[in-house]
């Protein structure tokens, strides 16, 4: 059994987070990332734990409105998650597993009282899947809407897998 690290980045933000999310797990079971637009849409019954996240847009998951509205903003430069979002990807999900674990987590912008989070939005999608939450969604944040990552955000995101890890009971592959 491995963990599966399922992202939607625009900016490359999320992506990082994302990475480092499976450098921390790396340390007890094999872990693979996946851009949203390449990841299965059936989890198949040797993923033990699937962790997703994506960019906070409107305060909540983002839509096909909201990712354009990105691209303008990105002023031309490539996005990272260009396809269908984590949205559309999990109203397409099955899993195979009733063993299945999983763990949302998602990117916003610092600021106090900033309302909405698009983890709460991946993980209310994802309980409605049938898969057990293993931990409480998880936020890191950037420091605009085009980033970057708040200093240290990377390194609490390598934690959060590594503890993620430790709770799990998943052997490595």
């Amino acid at each position: 059994m491995y963990a599966l690290v399922v992202y939607e980045s625009m900016y490359g933000n999320t992506k990082a987070v994302a990475e480092s999310i499976a450098e921390g797990l790396a340390g007890a079971l094999r872990a693979e990332v996946a851009e949203v637009a390449t990841a299965p849409d059936v989890v198949g019954a040797d993923v033990g734990l699937l962790v997703v996240g994506g960019p906070t847009h409107a305060f909540g998951l983002s839509r096909v409105s909201t990712r354009q509205s990105a691209a303008q903003q990105a002023e031309g430069g490539p996005l990272v998650s260009g396809g269908r979002g984590v949205r559309e990807w999990l109203a397409a999900l099955r899993t195979s597993s009733a063993a299945l674990d999983a763990a949302a987590f998602d990117t916003r912008v610092a600021r106090p009282r900033m309302p909405g989070s698009a983890a709460q939005g991946v993980a209310r999608r994802l309980r409605r899947a049938g898969v057990r939450l293993a931990c409480p969604a998880r936020s890191f944040y950037v420091e605009g809407t085009l980033g970057p990552l708040v200093p240290g955000e990377l390194d609490r995101a390598r934690e959060w897998g590594e503890s993620l890890a430790r709770a799990r009971t998943v052997p490595a592959a």
